[in-house]
């Protein structure tokens, strides 16, 4: 269902659940003339016919209405006459996938409405709601106190996010320095999330400022600009983390790819090495086979007996033969020895 709630908010208390939207119009007009009303109407991925029904009932700039059908905008606050537009893009730390999980949420205020237009699981817009009818006296601030504790809410859960992040980077930086080939992979995607989390915080700042900016013309009252403050405050420290973390990554990247580099350097000198000594190995073997060669072929020559051989019938024949064959092995074992190959 689209509409997640639906309510008439008098005083800072909820008097009215009307069934459906068209009964949450007629109920703010009836209360046209009192300061004190306010509707919240709370959507979920809706259908661009519904988002078409609110945005002509509280007349939304027809450019927010096409921001908001089709989603996937940035971070962002535009004031469209009395209604301010505000985008903001929570996100949530999902532990059994070690991921971060970005949403969307568009928020719609003007003097007697809060209309907001969620398409993600995040954030808790329900406890927001909690929170808000606990405290009348914040909720009777009207729309920019809403806007106060959404963004109060958002920048909250914020914060699971970076000890995610910030835990991913401690294991990663454990298995860069272990050698693990798979954390390249691991870095580039932790990479890209860190750089979504900075989109998704770093227009906050200038958010936050332009609506202190608004103060005094709007006439915000003084305790929710302290509020606002507070959650300036609050998000500071979150950008300037996710700044970090990139600036970390960064340097995680460069150190691998070092280490990498030293790794194939170790190893090219090994292979190197290993090849060095195989090929003194073949040194060795050719010389000794080339000596064995030597009298085998002496030896096999006067082995063929045949019968007109000049040194058959010699007397010295075969100490001659004997000789040559030490002659040849000295000297073919003297000249590898002076190559080195022995």
């Amino acid at each position: 269902m689209a509409v997640l709630d639906n309510a008439v908010y008098v005083d800072g208390h909820r008097r009215a659940e009307p069934p459906t939207l068209e009964a949450t119009y007629e109920l703010l007009r009836d209360h046209a003339d009192s300061e004190r009303a306010m509707g919240w109407i709370g959507l979920y991925r809706p259908d661009p016919g519904e988002v078409r029904s609110v945005a002509a009932e509280f007349a939304f700039h027809e450019l927010a209405v096409e921001d908001t059908i089709s989603a996937h905008q940035r971070a962002k606050l535009e004031r469209y006459g009395d209604v301010l537009f505000t985008v903001l893009r929570p996100a949530r730390y999902v532990e059994a996938e070690e991921r971060v999980e970005f949403g969307e949420l568009h928020v719609f205020t003007g003097a007697d409405f809060v209309v907001t237009v969620r398409h993600a699981e995040s954030p808790d817009l329900a406890k927001v709601r909690r929170r808000l009818e606990s405290r009348p006296d914040l909720l009777r601030l009207g729309p920019e106190a809403v806007l106060y504790a959404i963004l109060d809410q958002v920048v909250d859960e914020y914060l699971p996010v970076v000890e995610g992040l910030e835990n991913d980077i401690d294991e990663i930086e454990d298995q860069v320095f272990a050698g693990d080939p798979s954390v390249s992979r691991r870095i580039y995607e932790l990479f890209r999330e860190v750089i979504e989390f900075q989109r998704a915080t770093r227009p906050l700042l200038r958010m936050l400022t332009d609506l202190a900016a608004g103060f005094e013309k709007y006439g915000v009252d003084d305790d929710l600009r302290r509020y606002l403050r507070d959650v300036h405050d609050h998000a500071i420290p979150v950008v300037e983390r996710a700044d970090g973390f990139r600036v970390l990554l960064q340097n995680i990247l460069t150190v691998n790819a070092t280490l990498v580099g030293q790794r194939q350097n170790e190893e090219t000198q090994q292979l190197t090495a290993t090849s060095l000594q195989q090929n003194e190995e073949v040194k060795r073997i050719s010389s000794w086979a080339a000596i064995l060669f030597a009298p085998t072929l002496v030896g096999t020559v006067y082995g063929m007996n045949f019968e007109v051989m000049p040194e058959l019938g010699w007397s010295l024949g075969y100490p001659m033969a004997i000789g040559l064959m030490l002659l040849m092995g000295l000297g073919l074992y003297a000249a590898f020895k002076r190559r080195g190959w022995l």
